[in-house]
């Protein structure tokens, strides 16, 4: 963890006594590649969903070309001073953290440059979610053990990227974890991440899963 993620980590006001779900936030709460993919056409260019990665996957319509990954970094920088407070919710996320809230305490964790910490966070509560926010850069395994380390209660933690599944599982093994994929083009490149509690592609299914992890079920 870097300094501004470990300071937004001491300041989270969380019970030890309350269970704990650390919540992702791009392609879990929000629709981080609808918002993309939409900002792509607008510049004749497209998302090949080929593989689980951006990096080769965005082409240019003309030729169908892959842009560079310098081209592609550049371009994200500018869909994330564009766009980055303005992404849709994904369907069922707030009713869902909304309903889980009153039996745990919920963190959102998101891999996204502090700079848009604001952005990101009146993003959320204009969805209903105005839930404690942090930023991270790489793996997340760091911050949801410290995270985690703020409560004696059970904890889940929900993402749909495997690494960061992984990462987590790595640095707090007693995790439970929920790997969240909802979209069709895409889930089928993820590989299957061990020890996750389970797969699931929308906020029904993941409501009922945290409930059980929550409650001790299998």
């Amino acid at each position: 963890m870097d300094d501004e993620t470990k300071r937004q980590v001491a300041h989270l006001a969380l019970r030890r006594d309350v269970p704990l779900i650390i919540c992702d936030v791009d392609e879990v709460v929000l629709h981080f590649v609808r918002g993309f993919e939409r900002w792509l056409k607008e510049r004749d260019l497209w998302l090949d969903p080929a593989s689980y990665e951006f990096e080769g996957n965005v082409r240019r319509r003309a030729d169908n070309r892959a842009i560079s990954d310098a081209e592609l970094s550049r371009l994200l920088e500018d869909f994330f001073h564009a766009r980055i407070g303005a992404l849709e919710a994904i369907e069922g996320a707030q009713a869902a953290l909304e309903a889980l809230a009153g039996e745990a305490q919920v963190v959102m964790l998101t891999n996204l440059p502090h700079v848009f910490y604001q952005a990101r966070r009146r993003n959320l509560a204009r969805h209903g979610m105005a839930y404690p926010l942090v930023t991270n850069s790489g793996p997340k395994g760091p911050a949801v053990r410290a995270i985690s380390e703020k409560s004696s209660e059970p904890v889940v933690f929900i993402d749909d990227y495997p690494a960061f599944l992984e990462s987590a599982k790595a640095h707090h093994p007693d995790a439970e974890l929920v790997h969240f994929l909802h979209d069709p083009r895409f889930a089928p490149h993820a590989r299957q991440v061990e020890g996750a509690r389970a797969r699931v592609n929308c906020w029904d299914q993941a409501r009922q899963v945290i409930v059980d992890a929550l409650n001790g079920r299998s």
